[in-house]
């Protein structure tokens, strides 16, 4: 999850190395490090312990110099959070930066200790370090020595590399990790994503599975020579890119995540435009055209996105009449799965690069089932491997703790699941234009609950001095309590439990005191009355109870809680079990939003997190 970066000019480029590793922050900050070649030809590094301010703090009092050299921020894997665990590792003849983890390290270490190599940090990256520069010693070329290195590890990767030999090139290397290169007349660059290179470039292009790529400049004459896992020449198709530096500016915002919360009535209305038409109330042909038919469904992802495939459950289930089954990424491949062939498998992800869903993804493609990627980032691994792509229209979203890609990727599963159920006859005309037309309405309904921010302030002032909160709700929203619980631990260290409302009994309600919230999500539904009993449940133990509702909610609520009055209740717009996710999941943002900014916690890098996991 760290990230990774490097520049070859005419031009200093010690400044753009630590302004593109800030744009990858959110990968890791740990540490972080820049080592360029110097005027005499030594490679000169700077490294510091935490967040990139602390080298820019170094770089202020010891610049750097150099017209060619890599960053790297890291978030620890193999070593703890120290300085000389801080990339680049480098001696006197090689510098690399290293994201992924090098998995037979421990063996490689200890045949190059007993070859005389004394290592100073305890990181597997050092390993890479010393096999370059041995097989270096051994008389073969820079290319040649990462060749070799290659070959002699195992694990998923992305690597750079700076040679003292060679002041003109950088070499790149990916084994499950992504790497894209930045292809200008005159510059060229290196970066673990497109948002670290997007003020300098346009034209890019992803390096591929096996992929080792060459770099040099001399004069205005950039170059790029590819080589394939076989080590036979290759090219890699050139992309142009729309992502600019506004795009991941924050804005007169104070956070990232707070805009990209207000960024999502564009980022849903863009998703929808993208396979809907509202005039006509039809799809678009990309959606999703199958060449087979499928009994089930089976989604695979992590984290947030796994809570978005819950919620896909019910909707799929209930409205398009198809088994669904939703699987965590990180467990599916190890227990064994049972494959029969007529399976349709949703990947959900916001990168494309996380590791344990593409592993997963590998093994399905293995079985021959088809593999439809739910994507943010339309030329990632993920979407690259699979049958089919359906992009969420989210644009960069750099918060660690996602929001606007959750609420698109929410968005794309509303609408194949009303595409089924039309296809499938599951649902009768009327219904199926109603819910059509519901989705449609979405935007402008987030628009005005956003409009409405002021009751989160007021319930974050409440919620910033309590120590641990319960989420309930049933149906659809059960995972959107899940959802909100994370959230709220993610940014503001406040220990959080999403559970099924009807689960109450089952454990929880031991939990609850009069220090305890109680966040409920309960439009007013089919599971309306059943989730008000339980919120009466909750009250009668003298809980906090804050429920979000609608309308129609409110005024049950308050006419059967008159004797014990919840401690807030939050007016949404109106909803149905399509829609009631999508709104809900923007409140239960702005309340974890809020109680983490009261709190004073560091909101878009939370302590131990990172936005896109590429290692297991």
């Amino acid at each position: 999850m760290c990230g990774i970066i490097g520049i070859i000019s005419q031009n200093d480029v010690s400044e753009r190395l630590l302004d593109g590793l800030k744009r990858l922050e959110y990968r890791g900050y740990d540490s972080a490090g820049i080592a360029t070649l110097a005027a005499d030809g030594e490679i000169d590094r700077r490294r510091a312990e935490g967040k990139l301010e602390k080298l820019a703090d170094v770089l202020a009092t010891r610049p750097l110099a150099g017209v060619i050299g890599i960053g790297h921020t890291r978030w620890a894997t193999h070593g703890g959070i120290t300085k000389n665990n801080a990339h680049p590792m480098a001696n006197d003849t090689v510098a690399v930066v290293h994201n992924g983890i090098i998995e037979n390290f421990a063996s490689l270490k200890e045949m190059l200790q007993q070859r005389g190599a004394v290592f100073t940090s305890d990181t597997d990256t050092e390993v890479v370090m010393h096999l370059v520069s041995m097989h270096m010693q051994e008389g073969l070329t820079p290319l040649e020595a990462v060749q070799k290195t290659l070959s002699q590890v195992r694990g998923a990767f992305a690597l750079a590399f700076l040679f003292k030999a060679q002041p003109h090139m950088l070499i790149a290397a990916r084994r499950g990790s992504p790497l894209v290169l930045g292809i200008t007349e005159s510059e060229l660059f290196i970066g673990s994503d497109a948002i670290a290179l997007a003020p300098w470039v346009r034209t890019l292009c992803y390096l591929e599975e096996g992929d080792v790529a060459t770099l040099t400049l001399h004069g205005d004459n950039a170059e790029v020579s590819i080589l394939n896992e076989d080590g036979i020449a290759v090219e890699r198709p050139l992309r142009q890119t729309n992502i600019t530096a506004d795009a991941i500016s924050k804005g007169a915002f104070t956070h990232y995540m707070l805009k990209e919360i207000f960024e999502q009535p564009l980022t849903v209305s863009d998703t929808l435009q993208s396979l809907i038409s509202v005039e006509d109330e039809s799809f678009h042909a990309p959606l999703l055209a199958l060449n087979k038919p499928f009994s089930k469904i089976r989604i695979i992802a992590c984290g947030t996105s796994y809570y978005a495939g819950l919620v896909a459950k019910y909707w799929f289930e209930k409205l398009a009449r198809v088994h669904v089954d939703v699987e965590i990424a990180s467990e599916f491949r190890y227990r064994s799965p049972v494959f029969d062939g007529d399976t349709l498998n949703f990947f959900i992800t916001q990168s494309g690069e996380t590791i344990d869903t593409l592993a997963a993804l590998t093994l399905v493609k293995q079985q021959g089932e088809t593999c439809v990627a739910i994507v943010n980032v339309a030329e990632s691994s993920i979407a690259r491997a699979s049958d089919h792509v359906i992009q969420t229209m989210a644009g960069p979203e750099i918060g660690v703790a996602s929001t606007k890609a959750f609420t698109a990727q929410l968005v794309v599963l509303a609408a194949l699941c009303l595409k089924f159920a039309k296809e499938r006859n599951a649902i009768s005309p009327h219904e199926w234009t109603n819910f059509f037309q519901s989705i449609a309405q979405i935007p402008g309904h987030i628009s005005e609950l956003l409009r409405n921010d002021g009751v989160y302030h007021q319930l974050a002032a409440h919620l910033c001095q309590v120590h641990h909160t319960l989420y309930l709700g049933r149906g659809a929203n059960f995972p959107i309590a899940l959802e909100g619980a994370l959230k709220l631990k993610e940014i503001s260290y406040i220990h959080a439990e999403g559970y099924p409302a009807g689960e109450l009994k089952h454990g929880p309600i031991a939990l609850i005191d009069s220090k305890m919230p109680v966040i409920v999500i309960a439009p007013h539904d089919e599971w309306f009355e059943k989730t008000l009993s339980n919120v009466q449940e909750v009250l009668a133990r003298c809980a906090q109870v804050i429920v979000f509702t609608d309308a129609k909610g409110a005024a049950a609520i308050e006419a059967q809680t008159k004797t014990m009055p919840c401690y807030r209740i939050v007016i949404l717009p109106e909803s149905n079990m399509l829609t009631a996710p999508l709104l809900y999941t923007i409140s239960i943002q702005l309340l974890a939003y809020y109680t983490a900014h009261m709190k004073g916690t560091d909101v878009d890098q939370p302590r131990n997190l990172a936005k896109s996991v590429t290692v297991e």
